[in-house]
């Protein structure tokens, strides 16, 4: 199968299971470059996990999100034979991209002075939960417990009430997008050394990364911010900022001064020159309860015609039903369709950035386990017919 994205060319050996490892691929591989998903003889982690347990016709809804544009083998990596099979292939990888714990693939042999001397050109990422020494060394790494760790969840919700983790896997999506930038970036340093090299990140550094702003302000401060007893919802940020409710829904008012807003919605005692501010600190679970009642007068539709008129930045709060109807998301394709050859139709996002001269495409859906076993093993390995079948036979 042809690709047809910028980094058509590039091989990457995908040896990553559930979401940090499998998205970057995925990414990888919807700019183009082809993916070699290998798997364990039972199939990715996430195989037989879902959100919300959904498992059309069988297959987990989870691993389709992460797993499209790649190929699947599966292989015992404590079988001599399968272990001579992924050398094979990460010989002729760019790439190699695995996320066990810390020391697995070295007990494996798989480990990156082993496959530099294999493949010197290889640029061999390794992803953990903590990293690859410290004293977190021997703990489990997962999205919410580096969410913990990393003081994100006292940011968010009302003072008083629990930390607020995410809904969405922060740490593992930031991760994710970490790797694509680092492996392209040392794919780059490769292009001038003509050498590989090894990059390693986890989940906690990216998501300590991330705040890189609310960590600062907090270093320069000396002190933990205080969260708003009327839930705007940075500690860092006053008033106007945050969410309110509507007639028949909610509203989002942005970086807009406290007095233009109290103007346009008819809230008289903030209309002077002390609430030009638009990020007022002191006072500010006043302001938003007095905006608050306002706001409840008239639906989010006539808050928007009225705001926006006088450039009040402003939005409508989407739930997912309203999101994927929304015409900006219908504008930018960001809900799109494939056939997947177990579900059926399969309607997911869709590609993030876009490219003039190599458009992205969806040449493969997430692969059943071991689909693509033949081809590669011919490919990467030489494997004659009788090879093949002598192998698949093994796994039955």
């Amino acid at each position: 199968m042809g690709n047809n994205g910028p980094l058509k060319g590039l091989v990457v050996a995908d040896f990553s299971q559930l979401a940090q490892g499998p998205w970057a691929t995925q990414m990888l591989g919807d700019m183009g470059a082809e993916i070699i998903k290998i798997e364990p003889p039972k199939g990715d982690w996430m195989r037989h996990y879902s959100y919300g347990n959904l498992y059309p016709k069988g297959e987990s809804i989870s691993f389709i999100s992460f797993n499209r544009n790649k190929r699947s083998i599966a292989l015992d990596l404590k079988s001599e034979e399968d272990k001579k099979i992924a050398k094979s292939i990460i010989a002729k990888a760019d790439i190699l991209l695995e996320n066990y714990r810390p020391g697995v693939m070295e007990r494996l042999g798989l480990g990156y002075e082993e496959m530099k001397a294999l493949n010197p050109k290889l640029v061999y990422c390794s992803s953990s939960g903590y990293g690859a020494s410290g004293p977190y060394l021997k703990r489990a790494g997962q999205d919410l417990l580096a969410q913990a760790i990393s003081g994100g969840p006292a940011l968010n919700g009302k003072k008083g009430d629990l930390p607020v983790v995410t809904a969405v896997g922060q740490a593992d999506l930031l991760t994710s997008l970490f790797i694509v930038q680092s492996v392209l970036a040392a794919i780059f340093s490769r292009s001038v050394t003509g050498k590989g090299q090894k990059v390693e990140a986890n989940l906690l550094s990216s998501i300590v990364g991330f705040h890189v702003q609310e960590v600062t302000a907090y270093l320069q401060k000396g002190a933990n911010p205080e969260r708003s007893e009327s839930g705007i919802p940075n500690p860092w940020l006053g008033a106007p900022y945050g969410l309110y409710d509507t007639a028949d829904a909610y509203i989002a008012i942005g970086m807009s001064s406290v007095r233009k807003v109290a103007k346009v919605i008819g809230v008289e005692r903030y209309d002077s020159e002390g609430f030009d501010s638009n990020n007022i600190i002191e006072n500010r679970d006043q302001i938003r309860w007095d905006f608050n009642a306002v706001f409840k007068t008239k639906t989010t539709n006539e808050w928007l015609e009225l705001l926006l008129a006088e450039d009040v930045w402003c939005s409508q709060v989407n739930s997912f039903d309203e999101m994927v109807e929304d015409p900006q998301i219908k504008h930018n394709n960001m809900i799109i369709e494939y056939e997947h050859p177990t579900v059926g139709k399969v309607r997911t996002t869709g590609f993030s950035v876009s490219f003039s001269d190599t458009p992205q495409k969806i040449e493969k859906p997430a692969p059943l386990l071991n689909e693509h076993a033949a081809e590669i093993l011919k490919e990467y390995c030489g494997y004659r017919d009788k090879d093949i079948n002598d192998f698949l036979s093994k796994q039955q």
